[in-house]
């Protein structure tokens, strides 16, 4: 089976399903939801309940050049309207050296996605205008789906890659640390 086709199959079943198309109404320039709920999910449906990782909140990056904090907050709000339960991270990419010190601009996105700290963390869905997911997978779904941990290459030196990294392991013992 393709990857990204076994990636939808799990992640249609989980809350995840339900929010894409929530997310995609906000017409968010270039969005992608990645990162822990997409991870989690798919360790918790691999792993089973013996895996205690749960989605903490939905990441969704998007990137504006010309976009404010304002309308991060406008489409938290919406989703969050939708779906008052959940928590929603919404981050423009284009801005996020501007808040966060020592971190070098994003040029998109995906360049924001593929800096996230571990490989099975940098992995993002969408859905297109017609509605079709999408899939953004800059180290492939190998790690994802076999549970291993591995630092993106810009954080194989980074201490809170391995940092973060002990806390899955705690919480799910079949994943393995790269």
């Amino acid at each position: 089976m393709n990857p990204n086709t076994h990636l939808q199959i799990i992640l249609t079943d989980t809350p995840i399903g339900t929010v894409l198309p929530a997310i995609a109404q906000t017409n968010l320039p270039d969005w992608w939801l990645a990162g822990g709920a997409v991870r989690n999910s798919v360790w918790r449906a691999i792993f089973g309940e013996d895996c205690a990782l749960v989605i903490n909140d939905f990441d969704i990056a998007f990137f504006d050049e010309a976009g404010s904090r304002s309308q991060e907050l406008s489409a938290q709000t919406s989703i969050t309207a939708k779906f008052p339960n959940y928590k929603f991270d919404v981050k423009n990419q284009a801005s996020f050296a501007r808040w966060r010190s020592g971190k070098r601009p994003y040029t998109s996105t995906e360049d924001g996605v593929q800096d996230w700290l571990h490989t099975a963390t940098a992995v993002g869905v969408r859905l297109n205008t017609q509605g079709q997911w999408e899939f953004f997978t800059p180290y492939g779904l190998d790690d994802l789906f076999a549970g291993i941990i591995r630092p993106t290459p810009a954080h194989i030196h980074n201490p809170d890659a391995h940092n973060k990294a002990s806390t899955f392991l705690a919480k799910c013992p079949h994943l393995r640390f790269a």
